[in-house]
């Protein structure tokens, strides 16, 4: 029982960095990333389809992506579908390529850039702390309908807690790696 109970703990954490790491993949830097593009939609046919179902996405030059259509019909959809979404890209298109440039950022928008990634990594940690109040609620049930001793409940929770933390400190990291990149000129 106790070990369901951590490895549905670890299941929801896992998901939490995962999401962060989603989130910040959006966050652009300075520099060209195919990720950044992974939440664009394009009209392909009447359905809306990942930009790298319909393309291939490549790094041009440091601050450049440039993007190949599979189907040339389809360079005006890439580019509405870029220019709609919220990344404030402008694509430029040359013959059948679509060339992306990157923006410099300023410092404001870099502050504001990091305030965003620090509220994405609260939201993972109250997501992971979440998990961890859940678990220790499961344990806590278990000990009143005396499945298992408090000895045993103490030590699950002890572990849920040792996972918390191992998940915390994950987050800090990846959030110190992504504010560096930010600041970074």
């Amino acid at each position: 029982m106790i070990k369901e109970i951590k490895a549905d703990a670890e299941k929801r954490m896992k998901n939490s960095l995962e999401a962060l790491a989603t989130a910040f993949n959006k966050i652009r830097t300075g520099r060209a990333h195919p990720a950044i593009l992974d939440s664009v939609m394009v009209n392909y046919y009447g359905q809306e389809t990942p930009l790298k179902q319909v393309a291939s996405v490549n790094v041009e030059d440091s601050r450049t992506l440039s993007i190949s259509p599979w189907e040339k019909n389809l360079i005006p959809n890439i580019e509405k579908a870029i220019m709609s979404s919220d990344l404030g890209l402008n694509p430029a298109t040359s013959g059948d390529l679509i060339r992306v440039p990157m923006p410099m950022l300023t410092e404001n928008t870099r502050k504001e850039m990091v305030k965003q990634a620090k509220a994405d990594a609260e939201h993972a940690r109250v997501s992971i702390r979440n998990a961890r109040r859940d678990a220790n609620s499961d344990l806590k049930d278990l000990e009143k309908e005396k499945e298992i001793s408090e000895d045993e409940q103490r030590r699950g929770e002890e572990e849920i807690q040792k996972l918390t933390d191992r998940y915390i400190a994950e987050i800090d990291k990846v959030l110190k790696a992504k504010e560096d990149d930010l600041m970074e000129v």
